[in-house]
């Protein structure tokens, strides 16, 4: 699991966090420390203490920026906070349906008479991308902050997770396919060419395994 989706979440849980998050997002502009300490009915403290513990958690983002009608040079700019892009998921254990869904949107994108085959090379080649960019480092590392869960057993390694779940099990073929071409591309960006991605499906595991080529 990610660090940053718990630590995200974990700052959400106090209720003055929680409500300052969510005033930020509701509004259309920056929000200043006064702001949202008016709207929430809270001291400045209160409020700027709170702010920066959602910037810490990245979960909202500020700057200084002085407001429109105040003259150049003129009082103390204030800092401003705004939503981060994105959204924070947590799922335990872990599914990544945003990758698969980057791949297979691509796919049809480039390819929409054969998505499939499309989607098999984009899988493998976004793979080999994520590997290189790992700059090496052990397997199992890389793989278990994918989500996949691996366990080493003998010279093989288990994937005990499918961050594709819930799509492996509505469309086996399909996703196993992908997830299979997406492992292998992940060891040749690391350069391990001795290990193969196979497809071994096992209960309450992970289609692929890992094997000595």
């Amino acid at each position: 699991m990610a660090a940053a989706s718990w630590q995200a979440v974990t700052a959400l849980v106090d209720q003055v966090r929680r409500a300052l998050y969510d005033y930020v997002r509701s509004q259309d502009h920056p929000v200043t420390r006064d702001e949202a300490a008016e709207a929430l009915g809270i001291s400045r403290n209160l409020a700027a203490f709170h702010l920066d513990k959602l910037v810490a958690a990245m979960l909202l983002q500020a700057r200084y920026e002085a407001p429109a009608d105040q003259p150049r040079g003129r009082g103390r700019t204030p800092k401003v906070y705004e939503a981060t892009p994105g959204c924070v998921s947590l799922t335990i254990p872990e599914r990544r349906y945003d990758l698969i869904g980057q791949i297979l949107a691509q796919a049809v994108a480039e390819d929409p008479t054969d998505a499939r085959s499309a989607a098999l090379r984009l899988a493998r080649q976004r793979g080999v991308s994520i590997g290189r960019e790992a700059g090496g480092g052990p397997v199992d590392a890389l793989l278990g902050g994918l989500g996949f869960e691996p366990v080493e057993s003998d010279e093989s390694i288990r994937l005990r997770n499918c961050p594709f779940h819930d799509l492996a099990v509505q469309q086996t073929e399909l996703v196993c396919g992908l997830n299979q071409a997406f492992v292998a591309g992940l060891l040749d960006g690391l350069g391990r060419t001795e290990l193969r991605a196979r497809l071994a499906p096992s209960p309450g595991a992970c289609c692929v395994q890992i094997r000595p080529a």
